[in-house]
């Protein structure tokens, strides 16, 4: 079993797009510091902790990069060797260990909360969590100790596409008990429905985007036995779980914005001019023939009381 070697491109490729990703999640960084400084100490150190697991990870890459491309130049069978910094970056990326174990965590957090303390519901996500960073763990020690992909492809395939299958499953149980719940909360609750619509819909889009590229990995993984292009997806990969990590705290300022806008529509808390505009046509419509302006206090009573306007 070989390694072909015309999957450096592959490796650059997934390089590049990863660093790409790294440099969006930096500024999201700073945003969440900059929209949220009175977040609790708890949770910035979590977004401080996955800076540096994300800075830690491209630097790791790069090394890699570095020596296929520079310091072994003109070997092209060098490609089959599992070099230290490949097998820690397996380790650190959110696509397999660490990061994707905070992503999910997150995420389990909210069903938490949303499923009102339902253990039945979380604890399936945390198992999930925990056997996947188990997986990434062992088989990043194993990719060190045996230093050939051709090895590490024959002994420990079923490892590395268990990782791969307990990601994505995750993900896929988070995407549905996010959904099943907003759509709960939907029916309860009339007033909010644009708000929890922008929650569904951000929902699918996060989880299927990390979900479809674990997939599509895995499937790299298992049926292109001579290539690297998985190893290419999963730097990138990594980014999408980082990013959307960030992205879950800092789209809290948006939502907060749609369901004060939701209150104000509900409670009637809008302009006076607004008021006498609906009031007059309100009243124009009852009576055609009779063209009435409403006077301030009339808005005054609307306000106070909006059930009788």
């Amino acid at each position: 079993m070989w390694v072909d070697p015309g999957t450096y491109g592959a490796l650059l490729l997934g390089a590049l797009v990863a660093s790409g990703l790294s440099g969006v999640f930096g500024v999201q960084c700073l945003i969440y510091f900059k929209c949220y400084p009175k977040d609790k100490k708890g949770l910035k150190g979590l977004v401080l902790f996955a800076w540096s697991l994300e800075l830690i990870h491209t630097g790791l890459v790069w090394a890699s990069i570095w020596s296929y491309f520079i310091k072994h130049f003109g070997e092209p069978h060098y490609i089959d060797h599992i070099q230290s910094t490949i097998a820690l970056s397996v380790v650190l990326t959110l696509s397999q260990a660490t990061l994707t174990f905070l992503a999910h965590c997150l995420f389990a957090h909210r069903i938490y909360h949303l499923s009102e303390q339902n253990l039945y519901l979380t604890l399936p996500v945390i198992v999930l969590a925990f056997g996947r960073l188990a997986a990434a763990s062992v088989s990043g020690g194993e990719m060190i100790y045996l230093e050939s992909y051709a090895l590490f492809r024959k002994h420990f395939l079923w490892l590395f596409s268990l990782g791969l299958g307990l990601s994505s499953a995750v993900d896929i149980l988070v995407t549905l008990s996010l959904f099943l719940l907003l759509r709960k909360s939907r029916r309860e609750s009339i007033r909010l429905h644009p708000l929890i619509d922008a929650l569904i819909l951000y929902t699918f889009e996060i989880g299927s985007l990390t979900s479809i590229a674990t997939v599509i990995s895995l499937l790299c993984w298992t049926v292109l036995n001579n290539s690297l292009v998985f190893l290419g997806l999963h730097f990138v990969i990594g980014k999408l779980y980082a990013n959307s990590l960030l992205a879950t705290l800092n789209s809290r300022r948006e939502l907060r914005r749609a369901r004060s806008t939701a209150f104000d529509f509900v409670h009637f808390n809008i302009p006076p001019a607004t008021v006498s505009t609906i009031q007059f046509h309100w009243k124009n419509a009852e009576s055609p023939m009779e063209t009435a302006v409403p006077s301030a206090e009339s808005d005054s009573d609307a306000l106070k009381n909006p059930m009788d306007a």
